[in-house]
């Protein structure tokens, strides 16, 4: 049996191969609402403003984030331009940070062949990969969460003097203070509570004296205090906003309207570790049962046991129930044990037999096979005759996905018993190219739900002097693309805290906002407003002057002023 984890040529081919599809898919999409557009605008408002300090969105105070992740996007925008790929960068090395962890932490903490096995699984997982390829904030904060743990692991095996012992553990209490600037207090707050659930569950009390925890302290508030005393200084309702309601109330209530059943996660785990669904059991079981006899006994400086597997499973499982039961949810929450599944599934799959390998490709490739069937259907999910050819062109590259995902998985069986790395190449890697094709597929509808294609129509009609307003909805692309903020009329979304702090950024009421596009009409001063659709048939009925730019069923682009001779028709992608 060949090993091919031992072969720096077919390791670095693997890597290249595997890298430039990487970066090349950062750029390959349209940034998508919400958060892609909102997390790209809010950094370029910080380039164009040079406030580092009061983060924004459209021109309005935003703190319902820390800023490690706008900081880092602005900082891209300021060396390399804007664009879709410099809005996903950050996100994107996160996503390799964490693979490249995984690989590192498995050589050193557990063996080569699970420092080979691991960055395959976490790379290949359908929701790692695709969340590496989305502009928001949950990828950033998995990465340095990611840090955290990996760096606890490192610092705690046997193998590890005490200055390495130092080192790693200062690096785990950095990760921890760049959680809490990525996304807030769970942060600290997660990573705590699996310590303490680790030490009651496998009895290793000696854990706590090689926490180097003064100096971790220390360096932890070096980094996160600073932004913290410098945005409350210059924003006091910053300090009750951001850690009472962004962080007791969001867990605690329903204020965000973002509920689900305690069973929301499952349906997003179970299609989120594909390709490895069908050992991911007997991987959670490994980490249960861990080998005290063998790999996995660490014996500390300090004479206490320390258990690998189970603090990857206490990571994995507190994490995914904490999230469960909380009253507010969105689907990238639990993305943070993702990297810990992939080394618990690395170390089920380093000592199981083939028939491993063989289960999970089996389970890809029946998927895959069922799924076929049902794909030529895929367009009756349309909502409307708008979304009709949307769907319809998603079709073509939802077949490929399928295809390479099936072919993959029964090449994986083929080599299962003969070259077992191969075939968990083989399915690691068709699984990571099924999923990024499932991704450029989704483009058209990406691009509708950012309303980019009406941005040259835009462009044609606006000056820097020209208002432009957002009616009864909130658009999170299109300012990005126009390199403008937008007077928000009558619908707050999310901006509701910081228009209170500021109402004079916008106008609460259609009547407020009518009577400002009336006298701008009078005076022959040219506005334009993006509208929902049934705000434009209300204000068409009260003949309110609007020159049609554009519109779909999402949205309704106007004008104040008449149309001209000879001006084209209206946009409508």
């Amino acid at each position: 049996m060949r090993e091919l984890y031992k072969s720096k040529a077919f390791v670095w081919t693997l890597l290249i191969l595997f890298l430039l599809i990487w970066f090349y898919m950062l750029g390959a999409r349209t940034l998508v609402p919400t958060d892609e557009g909102r997390y790209a605008e809010m950094a370029r408002e910080m380039v164009a403003t040079q406030d580092w300090i009061t983060t924004r969105l459209n021109g309005i105070k935003y703190f319902e984030k820390p800023p490690l992740q706008t900081w880092m996007n602005a900082i891209t925008f300021e060396l390399f331009g804007l664009g879709e790929w410099q809005a996903r960068l950050w996100t994107g090395l996160n996503g390799l940070f964490g693979i490249a962890l995984v690989a590192y932490t498995g050589r050193r903490v557990f063996n080569e062949r699970v420092g080979f096995y691991a960055p395959l699984v976490l790379a290949s997982s359908l929701f790692w990969a695709a969340m590496g390829h989305i502009n928001s904030l949950d990828m950033g904060l998995a990465g340095m969460m990611t840090l955290s743990i990996c760096a606890l692991l490192l610092a705690q095996r046997t193998e590890a003097d005490r200055d390495e012992q130092r080192n790693w553990m200062l690096l785990c209490w950095a990760g921890m203070a760049l959680a809490v600037l990525s996304k807030g207090l769970i942060g600290i707050v997660l990573p705590g509570a699996v310590l303490i659930l680790y030490t009651l569950f496998s009895r290793d009390w000696a854990i706590w004296k090689r926490l180097h925890m003064i100096k971790g302290l220390l360096l932890f508030f070096l980094i996160t205090t600073p932004w913290f005393v410098l945005v409350s200084m210059k924003n006091p309702e910053f300090p009750q906003f951001f850690f009472i309601h962004e962080h007791f109330q969001r867990f605690t209530t329903k204020i965000h309207s973002r509920t689900g059943p305690w069973y929301y996660f499952i349906p997003i785990l179970v299609a989120g570790i594909l390709p490895w669904l069908a050992i991911m059991a007997q991987s959670l079981w490994g980490g249960l049962n861990e080998d005290r006899s063998g790999a996995g006994n660490f014996t500390s400086l300090s004479e206490g046991r320390f258990q690998p597997r189970k603090m990857l499973l206490v990571w994995s499982v507190f994490i995914f129930v904490f999230f469960s039961i909380s009253d507010s949810k969105l689907p990238s929450y639990i993305l943070p044990i993702f990297p810990t599944l992939a080394l618990l599934i690395a170390c089920y799959l380093e000592r199981a037999s083939s028939k491993a390998i063989v289960w999970s490709a089996a389970l890809v490739a029946l998927m895959c096979a069922i799924g076929m069937g049902f794909i030529s259907r895929v367009p009756e999910l349309a909502k409307d005759a708008y979304s009709l050819p949307l769907l319809t062109a998603h079709v073509p590259w939802i077949y490929a996905a399928a295809i390479t995902a099936f072919v993959g998985a029964v090449l994986a069986i083929r080599f299962a018993r003969s070259q077992r790395d191969l075939a968990v190449v083989l399915l690691a890697a068709s699984s990571f190219i099924a999923g990024q094709l499932l991704m450029l597929g989704h483009d058209p509808q990406g691009r509708y739900s950012a309303g980019i294609d009406y941005v040259p129509a835009l462009q044609a009609e606006l000056t820097p002097q020209t208002p432009m307003y957002l009616v009864g909805r909130y658009e999170q692309a299109l300012p990005f693309y126009l390199q403008r903020t937008m007077t928000m009329v009558r619908h707050a979304d999310e901006l509701e805290f910081g228009l209170k702090q500021e109402p004079q950024l916008w106008l609460p009421t259609i009547d407020a906002f009518v009577a400002q596009w009336m006298a701008n009409h009078a005076a022959g001063k040219k506005d334009i407003a993006i509208m929902d659709p049934q705000v434009y048939k209300d204000l068409k009925e009260r003949g309110i002057p609007m020159r049609l730019i554009g519109q779909d069923p999402r949205r309704v682009i106007v004008a104040n002023d008449p149309p001209t001779a000879g001006e084209p028709a209206k946009v409508t992608p």
